[in-house]
């Protein structure tokens, strides 16, 4: 008898592996990116992204964590003894990405607050880097900011208490209230900006096709870039919350499904920013392209600016970082899953005890982006991470599975006994070939504009240690942690077969 945890319901899993993809990236990164890589020409190359990349990882990741039955580490321990530490490396990625993830939302929960009474003014920029944050040089870290801190404890202990009554009763439970919440209250959102004046204006600079960047190959990279940070694969997480599953499901099918409704939050994201940054631009009287911004300048400058200037502003600026609290909420529960799930399995120790030896360690590190620098240390931690962590993890992870090991063949037989669309050469060929040379030129690429300028123009040894330094780190630790044996009961799960190598 198995007795992992499990989801109670399909969609209770689908509606995880939704909100572990739908996060705040889908809001402030993918509108930026569509319309600086082509505007409406630049969908092409998203979908073959999409079509390529992104759903054929996530059949891969869905199918082994089902099969085998563990978190990532496990997983891949079962696969091959020497391939565990890519999956302690993924932990590795997700466990710091966390610890400044929270501190995102705590940023959102206050201007939920601040949206009521308007209270960032007319600088919205000297608002949220002098008045909010009380920023100071990169390096410098000064004091813990109250405004910060205060609103990180409570997230945090939230997001541990879901973890703490498990997938079924907490995991599951949060993300029926989450994504469903988040979608309305977007929707409403959308519909509130596409009616404003000057949202035709924001939605022909988004749609508008630049067919000539078809020909860009930085644009198919940009377009493999989104799919591959916004889908959640590489962290560890959708080879943990698979491994929840039944025996009996359809993984192709769920693959399908969450990649697309990943995308299509994506679209309705470009609809309700470039709507509102339209309106922005005719409320300035300049054009859509003066006032395109992405990231955290866009959440936290530009769309309070907006909200200031719109009908009912309160109102809506509260749904506005609402819906970012709530897409936080659910990708950080699922960022922070995999980890609990992972030093639980290898440490043979209650789940509860993970929650409160892994979750507490995040949030006690989380606090160093609550203080005066922390948006430069967030700002640096974040590129390093995703540039050199994810992206170089998903693609060890590839070519590990495919050449290395060269587990696809059964891979693709388990996915294709329990599911209804059938997998063959174009899963094949997408995960072998396109997706490592994609990812190796990305890394490159990378690379390249990296040893060109300081990013951000930080200075060296400011990225040298919470840049570099972290990334080398996580790949340290995830080694040493794969040196450990596996307790040979554990609480979680009974020993299941492994994948065979291709014959």
């Amino acid at each position: 008898m198995d007795n992992r945890g499990q989801w109670g319901t399909r969609a209770g899993f689908l509606l995880a592996a939704m909100g572990s993809a739908i996060g705040l990236g889908n809001i402030w990164r993918f509108p930026a990116t569509a319309y600086e890589n082509g505007g409406g020409a630049f969908f092409l190359p998203y979908l073959f992204a999409l079509l390529t990349a992104g759903i054929p990882i996530l059949i891969m990741e869905f199918t082994i964590g089902h099969k085998l039955r563990g978190s990532a580490p496990n997983s891949f321990n079962k696969m091959d003894k020497k391939m565990e530490w890519i999956g302690w490396w993924q932990v590795g990625i997700s466990f710091v990405i966390s610890t400044y993830y929270a501190v995102i939302i705590a940023w959102a929960s206050m201007f939920a607050w601040y949206s009521i009474g308007l209270d960032w003014g007319s600088d919205t920029q000297t608002f949220f880097l002098n008045d909010f944050l009380n920023m100071t040089d990169p390096g410098v870290f000064g004091n813990i900011v109250p405004k910060v801190v205060l609103p990180l404890i409570v997230i945090w202990l939230i997001v541990l208490g879901v973890l703490s009554r498990g997938v079924k009763k907490g995991i599951e439970v949060a993300n029926k209230i989450f994504i469903p919440t988040l979608v309305v209250l977007f929707l409403l959102i959308v519909i509130r900006a596409v009616t404003l004046e000057g949202a035709g204006a924001g939605l022909d600079a988004f749609f508008k096709p630049d067919w000539s960047s078809i020909t860009d190959g930085s644009v198919w990279i940009a377009a493999y870039g989104q799919i591959f940070f916004s889908l959640s694969i590489a962290f560890a997480i959708m080879i943990t919350y698979s491994s929840y599953l039944p025996r009996k499901s359809d993984i192709t099918n769920n693959a399908f499904i969450t990649g697309f409704a990943n995308s299509s939050f994506e679209l309705l994201a470009g609809i309700g920013v470039f709507a509102a940054l339209g309106f922005m631009a005719a409320q300035a009287n300049v054009e859509v392209t003066e006032v395109v911004n992405g990231g955290i300048i866009l959440a936290f400058v530009v769309f309070p600016e907006i909200i200031s200037q719109m009908p009912f502003s309160a109102f809506f600026g509260v749904l506005f970082f609402l819906s970012l609290v709530l897409a936080g909420f659910s990708s950080l529960i699922s960022i922070s899953e995999t980890y609990v799930s992972a030093v639980s399995e290898k440490f043979n120790i209650s789940r509860g005890a993970s929650v409160v030896f892994g979750g507490g360690l995040a949030a006690l590190i989380s606090l160093a982006y609550a203080t005066q620098g922390g948006l430069a240390l967030l700002d640096t931690v974040d590129h390093f991470i995703n540039s050199y962590g994810v992206a170089l993890a998903g693609l060890v992870e590839v070519v590990a599975i495919a050449w290395l090991y060269r587990g696809l063949k059964d891979i693709q037989n388990h996915a294709n006994s329990v599911s209804d669309i059938k997998i063959g050469a174009w899963w094949r060929y997408s995960i072998s070939i396109i997706t490592p040379i994609v990812l190796g030129f990305m890394m490159v690429q990378n690379i390249r504009t990296e040893l060109a300028s300081n990013y951000e123009g930080y200075p060296t040894d400011f990225l040298f240690t919470y840049g570099w330094l972290v990334v080398v780190g996580v790949i340290v630790v995830g080694v040493i942690l794969s040196i450990r044996k596996w307790p040979t009961q554990t609480t979680y799960e009974t020993k299941q077969g492994g994948i065979t190598h291709d014959k």
